[in-house]
């Protein structure tokens, strides 16, 4: 069977999988969050915090919770790594020192989960499954909780009501995440993925030394990192790492993880506005942008240029053999996209054009179908910047499920999708501009500039993936990958409520011929168009300069 072929059929394989799963799976969703009852379990954890689920928040008592419990979280996580080195079963490591401990808690807390740190040789026991694996599933459960606040904003009307935070946060971890990620966990195990407790134990004797690796609770927390679109991995060569994934099926099952709960998240849009028509519309608008990117990707990675690509079937540096080109891009599309960040190859190695697509994907907001809860709410926040310019195309007051677009859900929107680019583009500059940040650069010219821009896209957006050869272990980066991950992650979470709940203010109005049909396969075109020509376009110069540049030369 060709390269080409095999990957191909993989992409037709996840696409059923996924197809499979939609409808269950988003209509589940749509319950979880619509129940008034509330299960035993849930009980007793609302009365340890001293929390009543059923007292209903507008948007800054829903926002109060939301930075409350990340700064929890960010504080939690610090004081376990900066203690460490006292804990039983940290395997003999030291304590993290202060500015890896800050970027480590708020990248895990921002659901990022960047790592600037070796995980098999810094993070022990305690750290990983107390700490990062809690971490994992909490701020995936914020992301979900802020997205449906969203559809009810769009849902409800002539009430500033969206809900209970505390409530939208339990049953994310209780009825969606622990028994999706038990199950999986059993099927990584099933297929060779470790899961233990044990020491640190000798592998082998090779010239200059020997090797040594720790074991760990890898199953459950690969799972999760997957699910959550988290992506941080136990060990530093996260998914590449047979530990974490050892087989083309676990690799393509991962891939499906990833991509579970963010398509999901369109029919359970559509099931709570009363109309699963604009959920299959947000879905093919995510869908078109996915696929062609993949396509694009596949496309760059297979093209034969000299007979070392040729005797190799394409570009084979920095990928696994046993997931090859096809599998490799499905997933390094597939984690750009959205917010998880888990690699199973080297982003720095693929062709120049490849290198860009992960960053471009990225830069579109990681919204197709994006971040577990992230993706839905930010591709929502664009499909309101969508009905606008239709608006002014034709004249007439935008309107989205029979709520009018005006000043005020407009400005929500516009700062939104302004944050991201400028913490890219500032903190981008600021890096090289100064001169100590250039010395942590592997490579120099167009490909040195992409490491720097790779990152901080990758923490502004919340994704966490690397493109190698960047040192970012030092202070100024530590320092500054984490607050632009803090910034990035709840900075638009502020617009996104503050629009949901003017949303849910407004009293419905009646649709009429001259109403945008944005069911339509219309406006999901003109949605693609806003997402690429607004924020992908901002970005361009930048791009320019980096992976174009090296693309091309």
């Amino acid at each position: 069977m060709s390269p080409v072929l095999a990957g191909v059929l993989q992409l037709l394989a996840l696409m059923a999988a996924l197809a499979l799963a939609y409808v269950p799976l988003g209509n589940y969703l749509a319950r979880v969050y619509s129940s008034p009852r509330h299960l035993r379990i849930e009980k007793w954890i609302y009365k340890g915090i001293g929390a009543d689920p059923d007292t209903e928040m507008r948007w800054p008592a829903y926002l109060r919770g939301v930075l409350a419990f990340s700064v929890a979280g960010v504080l939690f996580l610090y004081l376990l790594q900066r203690l460490q080195g006292v804990l039983p079963g940290s395997l003999g490591f030291a304590s993290i020192d202060p500015d890896q401990a800050f970027n480590t808690a708020a990248s895990f807390v921002a659901n990022t989960n960047w790592q600037s740190y070796y995980g098999e040789q810094a993070m022990g026991h305690i750290v990983q499954t107390a700490g990062l694996a809690v971490q994992n599933f909490v701020s995936a459960a914020v992301g979900i909780a802020v997205a449906v606040a969203l559809v009810r904003g769009f849902a409800r009307s002539r009430t500033g009501e969206l809900g209970n935070f505390w409530a939208d946060l339990v049953r994310g971890v209780v009825r969606v995440l622990v028994p999706i990620a038990v199950v999986g966990a059993v099927i990584l195990v099933a297929c060779g993925v470790i899961q233990n407790f044990s020491g640190i134990h000798e592998v082998g004797q090779f010239p200059g030394g020997t090797q040594e690796w720790n074991g760990g609770a890898v199953a459950s927390q690969e799972v999760i990192k997957e699910l959550g679109t988290n992506g941080g991995g136990y060990f530093n060569a996260n998914s590449a790492h047979p530990f974490e994934n050892p087989t083309p099926f676990t690799n393509l099952f991962e891939i499906f993880l990833i991509l579970l709960i963010p398509v999901a998240l369109t029919r359970t849009f559509g099931v709570m506005t009363g109309s699963v028509r604009q959920g299959y519309a947000i879905l093919a608008t995510m869908a078109t942008i996915w696929l062609s990117f993949v396509a694009l990707m596949m496309w760059t990675e297979f093209a034969h240029h000299g007979p070392a690509l040729q005797a190799a079937g394409g570009a084979m540096e920095g990928k696994e053999v046993r997931f090859g080109i096809g599998g490799s891009s499905i997933f390094a599309v597939s984690t750009t996209l959205t917010s998880t960040g888990a690699v199973d190859s080297f982003h720095s190695s693929y062709t120049g054009l490849g290198g860009g697509i992960t960053m471009l994907g990225m830069m579109l907001g990681e919204i197709a179908p994006g971040g577990v809860g992230s993706g839905l709410y930010g591709m929502l926040v664009m499909a309101v910047i969508a009905v606008f310019v239709a608006g002014l195309m034709v004249g007439r007051t935008p309107e989205y499920l029979g709520k009018k677009i005006g000043t005020r859900e407009i400005k929500f929107a516009a700062c939104y999708i302004l944050i991201t680019p400028a913490l890219v583009l500032v903190f981008t500059a600021a890096a090289m501009a100064l001169p100590t940040p250039g010395d942590s650069m592997t490579n120099s010219g167009a490909h040195g500039f992409s490491e720097i821009l790779y990152a901080y896209t990758s923490a502004s957006n919340n994704n966490g993936s690397a493109f190698a050869g960047l040192n970012a272990d030092t202070q100024w980066f530590n320092t500054t990958l984490g607050l632009a991950m803090l910034l990035g992650r709840f900075l638009p979470m502020v617009f996104v409520l503050a629009l949901a709940g003017s949303l849910a203010r407004q009293q419905p109005v009646p649709g009429t011929k001259g109403t945008l049909r944005t069911e339509k396969p219309l406006f999901s075109g003109l949605l693609v168009g806003a997402v690429l020509i607004i924020t992908g376009l901002t970005y361009f110069p930048a791009l320019a300069l980096g992976p174009l540049a090296e693309g091309l030369a």
